[in-house]
């Protein structure tokens, strides 16, 4: 395609920086339309496996980041009570002889700030604030964001990086239907400095039992520690990352547990919940010169850690299929084609693990065992993650 069409993005999480950022290095005049009056994440980590190192590598940012991130030597299962290991993967040096790119454990605010930076470097003015989403419109020969207060923007190519609550997906095809999973999470950053010295390792743990897990791991450098625990619960049904819980209320839904893990519940300067919701993914992401990208056409539950990393190969196919094909509405259907079974069973794995998580048999640490040598050994392993991580963005089909 011609470099000279104007693209609009709703949306300035890491979706839609990544899918800026991408579309920048091709040449191509990329603004970003962002509903907050700031940019920002929320404080939590994120894991970047293989798949999504080479992805950030497409965009120039991974030696950047890598430096602000860590590299878990390995990742473990811990049984809920007992705290028993079985080792999950090498995440270190196998992780780069397998698949060329190293498994890193991020906090998120440094990777949207990375994406930002290298958009800003690009084109400075390329972001906009305070846009909120009204409507769109979409014609034959271009799209327009029509924002609150009466601003209209317009482009040849509008790319919906929304979120969850994406207002082009509502626009464009309706609002999708969200349902309750009977579960909420817990999520805090703790200093290193305030746990003891056995827990500060550079080790990825996933504490598994009957009806919950936790996933513990470090971020910056090992200055800090990741957490977020899921629980089955049905009481409290509000989706949003912003809302205060108390470490008491934690504490108690984790009664029973390690104390390893009463001891990461105890240390958190403050502790967040939400419930998680579930929606189908959806199947068609185009309509004419508009598309979707990350949470507003896929929305996961964190279970295979690959939220973020989706939504970044996202931005490096949708660049791709820009450049390969000349008619837009053809590229942006290329694009879909491209990632939709990918991301649908990426939504499906995710959905699947959250059994393998909370499986009755972890009650026990025999049947423990017998669960872990079934589910969890090389080859099953094997078999749900080396198609993730052997994804290639930059060669795959389009």
């Amino acid at each position: 395609m011609s470099k000279s069409p104007k693209i609009i993005i709703a949306g300035g999480g890491i979706g839609g920086m990544a899918a800026a950022l991408s579309l920048l290095r091709r040449g191509y005049d990329v603004d970003v339309y962002e509903q907050a009056p700031e940019l920002g994440e929320v404080g939590a980590g994120v894991q970047i496996s293989p798949n999504g190192s080479r992805a950030l590598d497409a965009l120039g940012v991974f030696d950047t980041l890598r430096l602000a991130s860590c590299e878990p030597r390995r990742k473990e299962f811990r049984l809920w009570n007992t705290g028993r290991a079985w080792e999950m993967f090498d995440l270190g040096k196998m992780a780069v002889e397998k698949y060329g790119y190293p498994y890193l454990t991020v906090y998120r605010p440094d990777l949207l700030n990375t994406l930002i930076n290298a958009v800003q470097a690009i084109k400075p003015d390329a972001v906009h604030l305070s846009c909120h989403v009204e409507d769109v419109e979409v014609s034959d020969d271009g799209a327009a964001l029509h924002l609150s207060g009466g601003r209209t923007v317009s482009g040849d190519i509008l790319v919906g990086a929304d979120g969850v609550k994406s207002a082009v997906r509502k626009s464009l095809f309706g609002d999708d239907e969200a349902s309750f999973t009977g579960m909420i999470a817990w999520r805090a950053v703790i200093p290193m400095e305030r746990l003891p010295e056995h827990m500060r390792q550079m080790v990825g743990w996933t504490w598994i039992g009957p009806g919950g897990h936790l996933v513990n791991y470090p971020l910056r450098g090992g200055q800090l520690m990741n957490m977020i625990g899921t629980i089955e619960r049905d009481d409290w049904q509000v989706e949003s990352w912003y809302t205060q819980g108390s470490v008491e209320e934690c504490a108690n839904d984790f009664k029973g547990w390690h104390e390893d893990v009463q001891t990461l519940i105890h240390a958190a300067p403050a502790i967040m919940k939400w419930a998680f919701m579930e929606r189908t993914p959806r199947q068609v992401w185009s309509k004419g010169r508009a598309t979707l990208l990350g949470d507003a056409c896929h929305a996961t539950l964190p279970f295979l850690a690959q939220g973020a990393v989706m939504s970044i190969e996202d931005g490096v196919i949708l660049g791709r299929c820009l450049d390969k094909y000349d008619d837009p509405q053809e590229a942006l259907r290329r694009y879909e084609g491209a990632r939709v079974e990918r991301t649908s069973r990426m939504v499906r794995g995710a959905k699947d693990n959250t059994a393998r998580f909370h499986e009755a048999a972890l009650a026990t640490e025999e049947g423990a065992v017998r669960y872990m040598e079934s589910e969890w050994s090389r080859a099953p392993i094997h078999d749900r993650y080396d198609w993730l991580y052997s994804y290639d963005v930059e060669t795959v089909d389009i």
